[in-house]
């Protein structure tokens, strides 16, 4: 498969993804876990089909010291019972996060009232800025048809 578009080379991507791992890098000062930021991060790739940044957040995951059994088993976090109750908050946030036009009134108050506590107000601020700047990777990555599988840990910064 080759990428419509390549974003790697585009002197206007590089623009307009240094401005968004910029936000990551704010994203990665709330204190939230870097596990936890992982796990956001794969959940909602798994959501949008984006295979690159599925290939991309599991290698990062598995180099930061995250186990292949949970890596395996985020799809189906609800069933497990390897992630803990802050971890299922974050995970059940970044579902209604990404899946937010499918609900008319958006997240609701109760996946809130439920990240929030385990989560104080920076790290919630965190997490809803991660699942948006996610979500805006994984849909650059798929409208492009960005392939997957050759992503090394630490390629992009």
């Amino acid at each position: 498969m080759e990428a419509r578009l390549n974003l790697l080379a585009n002197p206007l991507t590089g623009k307009l993804v240094k401005h968004l791992v910029g936000a990551s890098k704010v994203v990665g000062e709330a204190g939230l876990p870097l596990t936890t930021q992982e796990l956001v991060r794969i959940r909602a790739s798994q959501i949008n089909g984006c295979g690159y940044c599925l290939d991309m957040h599991t290698k990062e995951a598995e180099h930061a010291g995250e186990t292949a059994q949970r890596l395996h088993l985020v799809a189906t976090w609800r069933e497990a019972k390897v992630f803990t109750e802050a971890e299922r908050a974050a995970l059940e946030l970044t579902e209604q996060g990404t899946r937010i036009a499918d609900a008319a009134g958006g997240v609701p108050d109760a996946v809130w009232e439920n990240a929030a506590k385990h989560y104080d107000e920076d790290q919630l601020l965190a997490l809803v800025a991660l699942i948006a700047l996610i979500n805006t990777f994984n849909r650059l990555n798929v409208i492009v048809q960005q392939p997957a599988g050759d992503y090394q840990v630490g390629m992009l910064g």
